[in-house]
Order: structure tokens, then C-alpha cells, then sequence
């Protein structure tokens, strides 16, 4: 299916600093969705199980706790780069030039500052379960197979960082489109026009993508 942003891409230090992290969340967004893909096999797994046999998966509700950071927090940078998070646009998309790029440097900016905040808090609470001391590296677990959970904390701090980069990168397009009064500013997602939609639906389907 088309998305509904596109990224402009040149020579220049950003686009290749763009598509460079970009290799880095594709991967993530991919091992995101093969986590929902082995928990819709976990359940059915489950389900069976507790059908047929009486005997549901042992531990079903402590791997889910575990890939809850996967399903939630892997694949946030790269649906950042997609444009694909969910925005109003009511005020900033009547905005042109200058303006627009100011406002969209100051949302951006305030985003990367609280994303700043989220790495530092969840940083401190993954701290807060590992001990290399104790069995497993691992203060806290799952309540039914003991799961050590320190592994599922330490990935909301590293998605958070990956997202802070995606942040950073955008930040700097939008100040060099402002500084330099571009009409549009390089690696950051740009909204379709309806008939760019459009066109690129119609481009999808005679690719043959489903």
C-alpha cells in the first residue's frame, strides 16, 4: 500500500546521515513485526492447547510482558521517518515557507526534549532491574516462569535513543530549509497532495503490491 508521506533524498551529509539510520530502523520495525507475528502463534498455541489438552502454554501472559517493548517501541523511529505517526495538521498545514518550517522545528525540538526525558526515566528503571550479582543479572521477574524482565527494559531506552536520533536528523532538515528558505527540506516526511495519493496508489497496484 502507498504511504501517505514522501522524503526527499540528495548528495548531501544529511540525506546520507538519513538513509544511514535508516538501515538501522528498518530491521528494528522488522523484528517488531515479527514479534506480533510469534505472538499470534503464542496464542493459538495456547488456545489450542487449553482446548484440546487442558494444558495452556506455560508462561503465555509472562511472553507477552516481555514483547510488549517489541510490539510498542522498536518500530516507533522508523513510522517516524514514514511520516506515519498521527499529527493535526489544522494549524501548521496552512502554514508556507519560513513559518512552516519554524513551527515544525519548534514541535520537533520539543519532541526530541521529551524523548530526552522518556531515555533518562526508562534508562533509570532498567538500571533498576539488572544486578550482575544476582541469578539471570536480574532483580525483578515474570510472576509465573520467572522471566528476568531487565532485557525487555533495556529496549525501551535503546528504541528511545534511535527515535532521538530520527528526531535529530529532522530537527536539522527543518533548520536548514529555514536558514536557507527551501521549498522543502531534505529527510524529513513531506504529506501527499490527494493526487500525489493517488498516483502513487495507482503506481502500487500496476507493480503488482498488494
Amino acid at each position: 500500500m502507498a504511504g501517505s508521506a514522501h522524503i526527499i533524498e540528495d548528495g548531501s551529509l544529511l540525506s546520507r546521515l538519513d538513509r544511514g539510520l535508516e538501515r538501522i530502523e528498518a530491521p528494528l520495525a522488522l523484528i517488531s513485526g515479527l514479534a506480533v507475528f510469534s505472538l499470534m502463534l503464542l496464542a493459538v498455541v495456547s488456545v489450542s492447547g487449553r482446548n484440546a489438552f487442558n494444558m495452556p502454554l506455560p508462561g503465555y501472559v509472562d511472553w507477552i510482558e516481555m514483547a510488549m517493548p517489541l510490539l510498542a517501541f522498536l518500530g516507533i523511529s522508523w513510522t517516524q521517518r514514514q511520516g506515519g505517526h498521527i499529527r493535526m495538521d489544522i494549524l501548521i498545514g496552512r502554514l508556507r515557507g519560513r513559518p512552516a518550517w519554524a513551527a515544525e522545528m519548534l514541535t520537533t525540538l520539543v519532541a526530541l526534549l521529551l524523548i530526552g526525558l522518556l531515555i533518562w526515566g526508562s534508562w533509570a528503571h532498567f538500571l533498576r532491574s539488572i544486578d550482575f550479582a544476582a541469578p539471570l543479572w536480574s532483580r525483578d521477574s515474570s510472576i509465573d516462569i520467572k522471566l528476568p524482565l531487565w532485557p525487555a527494559k533495556l529496549l525501551v531506552p535503546v528504541a528511545f535513543s534511535v527515535l532521538a536520533l530520527r528526531l535529530a536528523l529532522q530537527f536539522w532538515g527543518y533548520a536548514q530549509a529555514f536558514a536557507r528558505n527551501l521549498p522543502q527540506p531534505i529527510a524529513v516526511p513531506l504529506p501527499l497532495t490527494i493526487e500525489q495519493q493517488a498516483a502513487e496508489e495507482a503506481r502500487h497496484v500496476s507493480d503488482g503490491e498488494i
